[in-house]
């Protein structure tokens, strides 16, 4: 074994992107397996294995030989909102070797250009004086858009009706078509705001500021707590042999810290964000809690 680990890799690498091709997470999977294959030395194939907010991946990846072959890229709500609220058959904390997180999802609360509401306070204003009037769409239930916009209205004292929809693209159809009021968008909302159809009200699951949108709050600087920002996280199977896990910990730290990375990253606005093995393992108990409060303060029904 020791012998084989010490050859790794011989035979191509496969990643399981959690999210369809042509998605945001997908773009930056291929963009690691590009500079990855460039320092392992043998091809690294992205394969998409798309669902349940990238938990038919995990799932994937959880079942397979710890050999090194076989990696996945999640976002990491597969193992803590998803978890608690579909119960897929994994174990977060048992079945999985995290390898990194490379990149932060990140929100915003959107209007139409030619909304009344100019600021996340107008909006808030108008929602106190009118109960229930407003409604916003979002990726789906449980969607990290969906617990920030209902985590903010619990703080705010407010409520609003949630139209649910199977992806970012068709929730912000819904708002360039009026039939909802605002978007809690998760990505694709940022194209709408360079193309001047959205405005952003404020940022969402953020640790601070969208540089390239520097003049929208955060919820933060509004005076709101807000989620932990959900990751691009890098998997492996548990049980991973320890040569084998470094070599591919240094290597895809290399990889995405390479200049041709972090362009593709800058193209997506994809707030480039590194945490090591050590780093996730420490994090991961918290946030998990962090979740499964929240959901059940906020009154979502879980699978759990």
């Amino acid at each position: 074994v020791l012998g084989f680990s010490q050859d790794f890799p011989t035979k191509p690498i496969t990643i399981y992107c959690g999210f369809e091709a042509g998605a945001t997470t997908d773009l930056t999977a291929r963009a690691l397996a590009e500079a990855g294959q460039k320092i392992l030395g043998v091809p690294v194939v992205v394969e998409n294995k798309a669902g349940g907010g990238s938990t038919v991946a995990a799932s994937l990846v959880a079942s397979k030989k710890p050999d090194g072959y076989t990696l996945a890229v999640v976002a990491s709500s597969a193992m803590d909102i998803r978890h608690v609220l579909l119960a897929p058959p994994y174990n977060p904390a048992k079945d999985f070797t995290f390898l990194m997180v490379y990149g932060n999802y990140v929100g915003g609360i959107c209007v139409l250009k030619e909304s009344p509401f100019k600021t996340l306070n107008d909006l808030l204003d108008h929602a106190r004086k009118n109960p229930g009037s407003l409604s916003y769409s979002s990726s789906g239930i449980g969607a990290n858009q969906q617990l920030a916009v209902d985590y903010l209205a619990k703080q705010a004292k407010v409520s609003f009706k949630h139209v649910p929809f199977k992806g970012g693209a068709p929730a912000s159809t819904a708002l360039i078509g009026k039939h909802v009021d605002f978007t809690a968008g998760a990505g694709i909302h940022l194209n709408y705001v360079k193309q001047e159809i959205f405005r952003m009200l404020a940022v969402t699951s953020a640790e601070q500021r969208d540089p390239e949108f520097p003049e929208v709050p955060s919820l933060k600087d509004l005076g709101y707590q807000d989620l932990p920002p959900q990751q691009y996280l890098l998997l492996a199977p548990k049980g991973l042999p320890a040569p084998i896990s470094k070599k591919l910990e240094d290597s895809f730290r290399q990889a995405v810290h390479s200049a041709e990375f972090k362009k593709v990253m800058k193209n997506l606005s994809v707030p480039f964000s590194f945490k090591d093995r050590r780093q996730l393992e420490a994090d991961f108990p918290g946030t998990y809690k962090f979740y499964d409060d929240l959901l059940k303060e906020i009154g979502i029904k879980t699978k759990k």
